[in-house]
């Protein structure tokens, strides 16, 4: 065997350098550059887990072989991985999505996808003999660094900008890490962390540009084909890739591992096709989508991040943009930003419809679905998965004491800090709606609107099959407003509003009408005077829906 055929390898993108992996390697050989990747042989493992995952338990260490951790005997683990990919039944119904999918990372041991980072980064360091090192972050890194590095007993310094939320400090802080709180931007907080470990000799995560991080990442991909095979049933090759894979955005490290491990499965044989990546950034402080809309190459820093999310509040993506710049110009894709409000929206639907709280930087993902839904840009009748990227779990004040965080200055003066804290809010419906009648023979269709309805206020709701049942209702009951669908049996919306209209008692009831019937301008013409809102299905958020029963009732 030569050594070209040595597996696996590390392989130089920049400069085509190449050689096996047998010692750890941060630069090329070759042109010195930083960012490496790492090569396997695709063919004998695909062979290897045709046989082998079968009897696998569903954790990241599942595709063992994929993953760059040369002995299995350093190997650290609190069961991360195998988070389920959940079928999103209500949300799907009001975004008229036929197969939209949620991959839960929020189920990872510390709460976030960081978690297979750390796992295998912490893993890597005890290999190398790291007892101390120094990572980095705006929360959820370090929450898992921190988590693995006590299960390792290597000693981890943490900094963070000391915009980060009180209670992921504390929870960096309960593991036994050192906190060190920077006042400054991230990129600030990150040079400040590269100096300190510099002057110790510490070993200094390189979050992006470490291989063993990106690699992680490739797991998300794996798991993802898996599951919706079990969904979609088999169709050419064993796993199935979605159509579309939305996460959000700051360093960008998700999806440059996930695009990653997509290429590997298609290599093996396993998938038949890439999935287009939709990356999702917050508007105040969103250098990819800016720059790709200018058409650099290469990002341009966002020096004053002005957002309230402040996990995701990178100003310099570094080589990450230049990547997903690629495969999104190459096989399509889509650079997208949100605005905070649009994210704490996100987050009421996502709670309200689907039972999942998560936390901003997951629900801009959601926000930038909306979005790109609502430009035409995804399609309604295609494979989505988005990734819920995290959930946090808040540690009291009180089991940590005075002395658990450190302060320092950043070098240099900075604009004032965006206000923390979540000031987004849903509008409530008019105080004097309190009692709503839904038309609507579909049960789905039924239990969405009840549900967006029983997620804003004490309302009685009534509701009825069909037409004629609902005309008895609306008699019985005298609703406050309706909501109506127009394909019923017995009596379709038609002639339930000629109903209504002929009777001098219920004609002043304000109705909502709610299809999926495609209008002609004749029917069009029927509902004129006689409606206040025509709202699609599959076409309208919950906010839309609000607004309009509002508007309704005051004008009415």
């Amino acid at each position: 065997m030569t050594d070209s055929d040595t597996f696996p390898r590390f392989h130089c993108p920049r400069c085509n350098y190449s050689e096996p992996f047998v010692r750890p390697l941060e630069r090329c050989p070759q042109c010195d550059g930083d960012w490496l990747d790492v090569i396997y042989d695709y063919a004998q493992i695909a062979r290897i887990w045709q046989r082998e995952l079968p009897r696998r338990p569903a954790t990241m260490w599942r595709y063992r072989e994929l993953l760059p951790l040369r002995n299995d005997a350093h190997r650290l683990t609190l069961g991360e991985g195998g988070t389920p990919l959940l079928r999103a039944s209500n949300l799907a119904m009001m975004l008229g999505c036929s197969q939209l999918y949620i991959k839960d990372e929020r189920q990872g041991p510390t709460g976030s996808f960081k978690d297979r980072q750390a796992a295998l980064a912490i893993s890597v360091m005890k290999e190398l003999g790291v007892t101390e090192a120094a990572v980095a972050s705006t929360g959820n890194v370090a929450i898992s660094y921190a988590a693995y590095s006590a299960l390792a007993g290597i000693k981890i310094w943490a900094f963070l900008t000391s915009l980060v939320p009180a209670e992921k400090m504390r929870e960096v802080a309960i593991y036994g890490a050192k906190v060190v709180k920077v006042t400054g931007t991230y990129d600030q907080t990150k040079r400040v962390a590269a100096d300190f470990a510099q002057r110790r000799g510490l070993y200094l995560d390189r979050g992006i540009r470490s291989i063993a991080a990106r690699e992680s990442m490739k797991t998300v991909a794996f798991e993802i084909a898996e599951q919706l095979a079990s969904y979609l049933g088999p169709g050419l090759t064993p796993w199935r890739a979605p159509d579309w894979y939305i996460q959000s955005v700051s360093g960008g490290l998700g999806p440059v591992g996930v695009w990653k491990g997509f290429e590997e499965l298609l290599r093996m044989g396993l998938i038949d096709r890439m999935p287009r990546l939709a990356c999702i950034q917050a508007e105040g402080c969103a250098p990819m989508v800016l720059s790709y809309e200018k058409g650099l190459e290469k990002a341009e820093p966002v020096l004053n991040p002005r957002t309230r999310i402040i996990t995701v509040a990178t100003g310099d993506p570094g080589p990450a943009y230049t990547f997903l710049t690629r495969v999104i110009r190459q096989h399509g894709g889509a650079f997208e930003m949100v605005s905070d409000e649009e994210s704490f929206r996100a987050i009421h639907v996502l709670a309200k419809l689907e039972g999942l709280s998560m936390e901003p930087a997951a629900a801009m993902a959601f926000a930038g679905l909306f979005k790109l839904l609502s430009k035409g840009v995804i399609r309604r009748d295609e494979v989505i998965v988005v990734n819920c990227s995290g959930h946090t779990f808040p540690v009291e004040k009180h089991l940590l004491g005075e002395d658990w965080v450190q302060t320092v200055e950043a070098p240099r003066a900075l604009a004032p800090a965006p206000e923390e804290g979540l000031l987004g809010s849903l509008e409530s419906l008019g105080r004097e709606v309190r009692r709503i009648a839904i038309l609507e023979d579909e049960p789905g269709a039924r239990r969405l609107l009840r549900r967006i309805l029983q997620a804003r206020g004490p309302y009685q709701i009534f509701e009825a099959e069909n037409g004629r049942q609902g005309l008895e209702l609306i008699r019985q009951e005298r609703p406050d407003l309706v909501l109506l669908d127009l394909m019923m049996p017995e009596v379709d919306g038609f002639g339930v509003l000629e109903a209504l209209q002929a009777d001098e008692e219920l004609q002043n009831i304000p109705v909502i009408v709610v299809t999926a019937k495609e209008l002609t301008p004749a029917e069009r013409t029927r509902l004129i005077g006689h409606i206040q809102a025509l709202l699609q299905k599959g076409a309208f958020t919950d906010e839309e829906l609000l607004r309009e029963i509002s508007e309704a009732v005051e004008n009415g």
